[in-house]
């Protein structure tokens, strides 16, 4: 006879969990089952090589909800982050580097480096974004309304949306629309002459996005890596203490200590569904477990392409979701070094510079030229480097002397032109290698392993389609009421008991835990 659950959560990421915890917390009895062999999805720690623990997909926090950090009560299972000091480090080609310190006398100072203007307007600006994130953070905890709007409770929720809005006053409100339509280069220009400063905040607004600096909406995708914090500080990004797999590890504790029963080498193979609802799940081998209700944390082309059959869904439905853009352009190396690299520009190690998100991109049009290769199919020849060094903060997680390095890389296209990520993988790398090297020379010689992450890997390894990190595109058109598609952002589904909770439901991608507590929260209701 098969088992019997109030709730079944398909796949273990930290969303899935955090939807997990939350209905058990509530009393439910939850079932998660994640394929691999351990929960987490994009946010684990992995023992690559013996003795180095590596964050493989996501690497840093800031964005996970401080209330679902104070709900679940993730401290007592072992969350802990260290925040970023300093926060960037940009060497550039003339020599000169730029620092951005959680002190911002010492921020300002560097600045003026570069623009006493830029310098003076720097405060203003962090005021602005701060300002932005709140009204933007406060749409985060709670379901779009539906839309288009139907019944009269539909117009009674945009009349609240609008109430949180009213706050504001006209200039804001301005620029609260720009900051939603506007590229980050624009958006950037209106504050900051240097290149050099507007750079490196521009790198916010392009980190898993398809589009350069220059295309419309990436402001928004700037802003949205400024709602986040560390320890109630706004704007801190940290390492998490053993890697961002404690993330995701703290909040199964969490839900486990709340009944809820979690199996990894679990693969589902279709959700039930009879008469219209779902029903349960069948896993791979046939294995048939039943709940009246069911969760999908997959992204939303896995759930409705592969676990749910055609015939339970609208035509229009089916069709908007073959139209859901989730195609990635991201990449991710990970690296093992005898040694810390030492930068042309600031010789030495080890350095403040080791402890930053260390910035190789120079200019906004080198940059925007990354991705226009990027956007016909070719990887770009000189990409945008963000390099982390997480042992700076956290050295168990590799062997003593040894530290592991982390290289985001935008932009490598799912998509080639021609061949296969087979055969440019590792070129490719060697070629991210020479540019390292034009900013700290001997850095080739200083890895002892890597693991090089194209956007076919990160979908074949954590089953995220396209290898989109986010779950799909974080485009106007793909975001809020229209995320993942127009009328089904309520974490609902046509399917009557099957549920979104993951990155793409609102309000997207990013450790944020999110769309995982917003999915509970209609679950409950």
């Amino acid at each position: 006879m098969a088992k019997r659950f109030d709730a079944i959560i398909v796949g273990g990421g930290h969303n899935g969990l955090v939807t997990a915890a939350y209905l058990a917390r509530a009393g439910r009895s939850v079932l998660v089952l994640e394929r691999r062999e351990m929960v987490g999805g994009c946010a684990v720690t992995e023992e690559i090589w013996p003795g180095y623990r590596v964050s493989t997909a996501a690497y840093l926090s800031s964005l996970l909800q401080e209330r679902i950090i104070q709900d679940l009560r993730l401290p007592d299972f072992g969350y802990q982050v260290d925040a970023k000091d300093p926060a960037f480090f940009s060497p550039f080609p003339d020599g000169r580097y730029l620092f951005f310190w959680q002190d911002r006398a010492r921020t300002l100072r560097e600045i003026a480096k570069f623009s006493e203007k830029d310098a003076a307007a720097y405060p203003a600006y962090e005021a602005h974004i701060e300002r932005l994130a709140q009204v933007a953070e406060a749409l985060l905890l709670t379901a779009p309304p539906e839309f288009p709007p139907r019944r009269p409770q539909d117009f009674l929720d945009y009349l609240k949306l609008g109430g949180r809005v009213r706050s504001l006053d006209r200039a804001e409100m301005v620029a609260l629309v720009k900051v939603f339509t506007m590229s980050a280069s624009d958006f950037l220009d209106e504050w900051f002459e240097s290149e050099e400063i507007k750079v490196t905040l521009a790198t916010d607004g392009v980190i898993g996005a398809n589009g350069g600096p220059r295309s419309p909406g990436t402001a928004y995708i700037l802003l949205h890596h400024c709602m986040g914090g560390v320890g109630g500080h706004r704007g801190l990004w940290g390492f998490v203490r053993g890697g961002m797999g404690a993330v995701s590890e703290s909040i199964a504790a969490a839900a486990r200590s709340h009944g809820a029963v979690i199996r990894t080498a679990a693969a589902v193979e279709r959700i039930l569904v009879r008469n219209g609802r779902a029903m349960g799940v069948v896993l791979e081998g046939g294995e048939e477990i039943l709940a009246s209700k069911v969760a999908s944390n997959l992204d939303p082309k896995l759930t409705f392409g592969r676990l749910v059959e055609p015939g339970h869904l609208p035509d229009e439905f089916s069709r908007a979701i073959r139209n859901y853009r989730s195609e990635g352009t991201s990449m991710k190396i990970n690296l093992a070094l005898s040694e810390l690299p030492s930068f042309r520009a600031l010789p030495g190690a080890p350095g403040p510079q080791h402890r930053a998100t260390m910035h190789l991109c120079p200019s906004i049009e080198y940059v925007e030229r990354a991705w226009d290769e990027a956007k016909y199919g070719m990887p770009s020849r000189a990409p945008l480097l963000e390099m982390t060094c997480p042992t700076m903060y956290d050295p168990s997680l590799a062997p003593p002397g040894r530290h592991i390095m982390g290289i985001f890389l935008q932009y490598a296209p799912y998509t080639l032109a021609s061949g296969t990520w087979d055969e440019h993988r590792e070129p490719y790398a060697e070629r991210v290698f020479d540019l390292i090297e034009e900013y700290a020379p001997g850095f080739r010689k200083l890895v002892l392993a890597r693991q090089v992450l194209s956007p076919w890997d990160l979908e074949q390894r954590f089953g995220i389609t396209g290898g989109n990190i986010f779950h799909g595109e974080m485009s106007l058109d793909q975001m809020f009421v229209m995320r993942p598609v127009a009328g089904w952002a309520r974490y609902t589904t046509p399917v009557k008991g099957l549920y979104l909770c993951g990155s793409g439901a609102h309000p997207g991608g990013g450790v944020m835990g999110a769309p995982g507590y917003n999915c509970a929260a209609v679950m409950l209701k």
